[in-house]
């Protein structure tokens, strides 16, 4: 089995070695840049199982191409920044980022979010299809794209997809946040409970629901969630 691929963009030299070294020493295989224009261009050419970016970039706006990442690439994107305050994470979180890390940062606390995230991925790509139909909607997980029962799509982010596929895999059936931290990565706490309810805030978005009295993603309050629609898988 092929060791994952880690991409590492960030303009630092110093942060790219350190990364660099402790995630190959770690058993990862690994590529880095320091512009977003060759960090791109390497996407033509391979999918990396886990992106690594730095908001602050001499070529591009960060949350942009984090935006941009979250929408078209079946990566997962995991933030570093010196941008530390909570509306910067909540923002990456927003825009689709799956993780986020500020600088300073122990190297170690990096391969184990990685790791997080990796055993996150394979357990909610589970044993169903790629598509899954469920009250007016269908889910295509092989393009990250909500399609309506009039043919209109929404495209939604691998982060939120991850979300998504949870629930689809288990209607009807109460999910804990420790369930969902189980299944999808990340670290216990504030930071995880957020990034959570961020996803399931634009889920519930992009499935139109009525944000005071939703249909399909029912909050359990101080147990979960509940997704409440009956799922056939294509």
């Amino acid at each position: 089995m092929s060791r994952p691929l880690i991409t590492i963009l960030d303009d630092e030299p110093e942060i790219r070695r350190i990364l660099t070294d402790t995630l190959e020493e770690a058993g990862f295989r690994t590529q880095s840049f320091a512009r977003a224009r060759e960090f791109e261009a390497s996407l033509n050419r391979v999918t990396p199982d886990v992106c690594l970016v730095d908001l602050s970039l001499p070529d591009t706006d960060g949350l942009a191409l984090v935006h941009r990442l979250a929408l078209e690439q079946g990566a997962a994107v995991i933030i570093i920044s010196g941008r530390a305050q909570v509306q910067d994470r909540v923002t990456g979180l927003e825009l689709g980022a799956d993780d986020y890390i500020t600088k300073p940062f122990d190297p170690a606390e990096v391969v184990a979010r990685i790791r997080a995230r990796l055993r996150g991925g394979p357990r909610t790509v589970a044993t169903t299809g790629n598509s899954a139909r469920f009250s007016g909607w269908t889910a295509h997980f092989d393009r990250y794209m909500l399609e309506d029962d009039t043919g209109v799509e929404t495209p939604f982010s691998h982060a939120e997809g991850e979300v998504l596929r949870l629930f689809l895999e288990s209607p009807k059936r109460l999910i804990s946040r420790s369930q969902m931290q189980e299944n999808l990565g990340g670290g216990a706490g504030e930071s995880f409970d957020r990034a959570m309810d961020v996803r399931i805030s634009r889920l519930r978005t992009k499935l139109r629901e009525d944000p005071k009295n939703p249909r399909l993603i029912k909050t359990i309050y101080g147990a979960g969630y509940i997704f409440l629609g009956d799922v056939t898988w294509l």
